[in-house]
């Protein structure tokens, strides 16, 4: 696939391209239809979710600094990383659904990858801390008041089952809300590995298990933030997305719309993930008329491949941009 259309190309097809009305990116017009629901619904799980997620952090840093716990101060560092991850989550949800304007013609829509990806590197950091706290912590053991950190322990672990459900409630192909499900789960797991550390301490006396499972939550949560940075900086790169492939969609076009020659330099990115677009040049046999091929295009692009914005240029010649590759027929 050619990658040499700039993001100014991309973005103001000026040489002949034809767009259907309805998707008009003026000041103003950026509308989000059906996902305007679940966006809303997004925006305010998250809020709720934050809301609890800063109550119970302030309660199990006092009760982690009280008791000795690494496992507590641990998951209390989660919720505090957590508690500005979900601040912001809400706050990128909030900006979102602002219209677009002159100076940013697609509204705030990617603001949400961004905090996705700040998300997933704050965990990787997060995990990197433990990691080394727990190692210092193995090597000299500190003496842990195992009741204080199992009745904390405990409530933590009741706000973060209420703060998963929520989030778990919400849109979960959303990476915003990926990630901030990952800080809540991490924050679970993190208390699950403080209440069995202090049961644990309270019938073995056994120090060394809380940095250990400390650490072994640090490893669960690192790869599914990887991943989290993966996807999110898949799409801040426009990358094409994961279920779309440029060359199955050109060959489909070719067959399914009558009077297409051929489709060269197809380009395939996304806003977030569930708002991929796309952009093409689409040479016409001379039996056709554009208006109609256009229309055909855009509405088999929508049904088959769930992509909605597209911008088309016909060519009824050669094409203006030299040396790009046909696909498809």
């Amino acid at each position: 696939m050619d990658h040499d259309h700039s993001a100014s190309d991309r973005h103001e097809h000026n040489h002949g391209a034809l767009q259907s009305g309805d998707h008009n990116h003026q000041a103003g017009k950026h509308i989000h239809g059906v996902g305007g629901h679940a966006h809303g619904a997004n925006q305010r799980r998250t809020f709720w979710a934050a809301l609890i997620t800063v109550c119970f952090m302030v309660l199990e840093l006092i009760g982690g600094l009280t008791s000795g716990s690494l496992a507590l101060v641990a998951d209390a560092a989660h919720m505090l990383t957590d508690s500005v991850s979900l601040g912001f989550a809400w706050f990128a949800f909030k900006l979102a659904a602002r219209p677009s304007d002159a100076l940013r013609s697609y509204g705030f829509d990617r603001l949400q990858i961004v905090v996705a990806y700040t998300n997933g590197v704050a965990m990787i950091l997060v995990v990197v801390w433990i990691f080394v706290e727990a190692g210092l912590r193995l090597l000299s053991p500190e003496k842990v008041e195992a009741t204080t950190m199992l009745w904390v322990a405990a409530a933590g672990l009741l706000a973060n089952i209420g703060a998963f459900i929520i989030l778990n409630g919400a849109d979960r192909d959303n990476l915003n809300i990926r990630g901030a499900l990952l800080h809540v789960l991490g924050d679970l797991l993190g208390s699950v590995a403080a209440i069995v550390a202090a049961i644990v301490i309270l019938r073995t006396g056994w120090m060394p298990i809380d940095p250990l499972l400390s650490a072994l939550v640090g490893l669960l949560l690192l790869s599914s933030a990887i991943r989290l940075v993966r996807d999110a900086g898949h799409i801040l790169l426009e990358g094409v997305p994961s279920h779309l492939s440029a060359d199955e969609i050109a060959r489909d076009l070719c067959q399914s719309v009558q009077g297409v020659d051929n489709i060269h330099h197809v380009h395939i990115w996304a806003l977030t993930s569930e708002r991929p677009l796309i952009t093409l040049h689409a040479r016409l046999s001379e039996a056709v008329t554009s208006a109609s091929v256009i229309s055909e295009i855009k509405d088999r692009l929508k049904k088959k491949f769930g992509i909605s914005h597209a911008t088309i240029e016909i060519e009824l010649e050669s094409c203006a941009d030299n040396n790009q590759p046909l696909r498809g027929c």
